[in-house]
């Protein structure tokens, strides 16, 4: 046990005092969360940083960040109270289970002798379904058991958040020491020889292979194979949006990311292709998702089984991590490519076509329009930023799909995509998590004033924790993604309509905030609160744009 524990020499410690210990052994040095739970005294007790929220949803969104930019190697954590905290933070832990990620959810719960009793909220029954594991500490002496499956289902596997619930009335009750606790084991497995063999023979004799990406590369840190694989085959790469940054989209061969946007060059490359790999992906049918071109040759490599044939007739299924799976594929295919294939041809056919498509969104992209095209401001933003020394998210909605088709990413996990789940404002707390995370980084999130309706209290909480993002708030005071499918509304009631001075909002709670309406004045704007973020200040930039609908829709 930690010697900055005081037990008071009586062999034992509290419940609490464990489960701080515990998850300090698990290598966590942030707890996000919102009172009243007394494990943020306990993990503060022993120097694990409390971060606090204005709401549960945002802390969740964090913790999910600070999950996602070490590739599950350091674990987001959150914790919240029981009843409305545990009921608020449905969503967030919703939004996880999603996006598969892993994420330590640690509700304080009623008193054991309530906790079966309506109407009272039970978080272990009520997030089974949105969890990867749920239970609860009924027990002290089982504190380490419990905390130890949670870790292990945690580091191994599909990610997905676990839940451990802890009774109001147990954290005071007694641990017996030595604290019987060792970090978990966390391991990877591979697909079978047989079907790697099968699965290298079929991409060998294809003509047209295609690699399409999800967000398992970057949980097995599979970058540097994904890139060797399709430098051996001369095969395009596209990605989905969890897998976007997964592959250098200034590669040749790269063809970029998808989901209700993408470049033009994703949907031809699929449909051109008569073998494609789907790597660390599940092929989820989703409305954000770019569809699978129906009659293709589907080779589908997945961390979970169930992902086969669940959305996707597959031909042949690879099961195992990302980077194991791809090793495997590169050796098999050694005997049969004696040498990388040349790239040139499929290189010179994706400039081909790209070229073209982003002549013909120019317009909006160099727009000088008043109020500013939504992509003046990104175009201005990504030629402003570093891109290799930012990681960058966008929000739902309209932000998603006018960034992330024009968005290059360079680096892994330099853009934090997803799409299972589309919950506004979740944006704001990937970005304030990889601030955290990676502090060395300018963080962004690109967001509408739909989303920040949502969240946007928490830029108080980015301000008050010392976090310094960079916000970008892409404002046209209006809801305009829905114009189209609410018409009368918006005629007789001005359903659609929303409005607020967000950049005088981001100045009363003490961070930077500039409202931007001219497009001249675009990347002098981007600068200065680029400067801010470096002397340590939040700043939100609010520009007044166009309500703009149009989007690069994958045909």
């Amino acid at each position: 046990m930690s010697k900055r524990y005081n037990n008071g020499g009586n062999g034992a410690v509290k419940v609490g005092q464990a489960i701080a210990e515990i998850l300090r052994r698990e290598g966590i040095e942030i707890l996000c969360g919102y009172p009243v739970n007394h494990l943020i005294e306990f993990a503060a007790a022993i120097d694990i940083r409390p971060i606090m929220v204005r709401q549960e949803r945002i802390g969740l969104h964090m913790a999910d960040a600070i999950s996602r930019l070490s590739s599950g190697r350091k674990l987001g954590a959150f914790c919240m109270q029981h009843g409305p905290g545990a009921e608020n933070a449905y969503g967030g832990v919703a939004q996880c289970f999603g996006e598969s990620v892993p994420v330590l959810v640690l509700p304080m719960g009623y008193q054991r002798r309530l906790a079966q009793l309506e109407p009272n909220f039970n978080a272990t029954q009520a997030m089974r379904s949105v969890t990867k594991s749920a239970e609860a500490i009924w027990l002290p002496q089982e504190t380490p058991n419990v905390l130890r499956r949670a870790f292990t289902r945690l580091r191994n596997g599909r990610g997905g958040p676990c839940l451990v619930e802890i009774p109001s009335d147990i954290f005071n009750e007694e641990v017996p020491e030595p604290l019987d606790y060792t970090p978990v084991v966390s391991t990877r497995y591979g697909p079978d020889p047989v079907d790697v063999e099968r699965a290298a023979a079929m991409l060998a004799d294809a003509k047209r292979p295609v690699i399409y990406a999800g967000t398992g590369v970057h949980w097995a840190r599979a970058w540097p194979q994904l890139r060797a694989l399709a430098e051996l085959l001369a095969a395009p790469v596209t990605t989905s949006l969890g897998g976007k940054s997964a592959f250098p989209e200034t590669h040749p061969l790269s063809a970029g990311s998808g989901g209700v946007a993408a470049p033009a060059t994703m949907p031809h490359v699929l449909k051109a292709a008569d073998v494609i790999l789907g790597v660390g992906c599940s092929f989820t049918e989703s409305s954000f998702a770019v569809p699978m071109p129906k009659g293709k040759r589907i080779i589908h490599a997945t961390l979970d089984p169930n992902h086969l044939n669940k959305d996707v007739p597959v031909e042949l299924g690879l099961i195992g991590d990302a980077a194991l799976t791809l090793e495997a594929l590169i050796a098999a295919l050694k005997d049969r490519i004696r040498e990388a294939r040349d790239g040139a041809a499929v290189a010179a056919e994706i400039a081909a076509v790209r070229r073209p498509w982003l002549e013909r969104w120019s317009a909006k992209l160099d727009s000088d329009a008043v109020p500013l095209s939504p992509y003046r401001v990104i175009r201005d933003l990504m030629r402003t930023v570093d891109v290799a020394n930012t990681i960058i998210t966008h929000d739902a909605g309209s932000p998603r799909d006018q960034l992330s088709p024009f968005w290059v990413a360079t680096e892994p996990l330099s853009y934090l995509g997803w799409g299972k789940t589309t919950q506004l404002g979740y944006g704001l707390g990937l970005a304030m998590g990889a601030k955290l995370a990676r502090p060395e980084k300018l963080c962004i999130n690109v967001w509408g004033d739909a989303a920040i309706g949502f969240t946007g209290m928490d830029f108080e909480t980015a301000v008050r924790e010392r976090i310094p993002i960079l916000s970008i708030l892409l404002n046209n005071f209006s809801m305009a993604i829905e114009l189209k499918i609410m018409q009368i509304s918006t005629e007789k009631y001005r359903s659609t309509d929303i409005s607020g001075d967000y950049a005088a909002m981001a100045r009363a709670f003490g961070g930077y905030g500039e409202r931007v309406e001219r497009p001249e004045d675009i990347v002098p704007a981007i600068r200065r609160g680029i400067e801010q973020t470096r002397n340590g200040v939040p700043a939100l930039l609010e520009f007044i744009t166009a309500k703009e609908t149009e989007v690069s829709r994958p045909t």
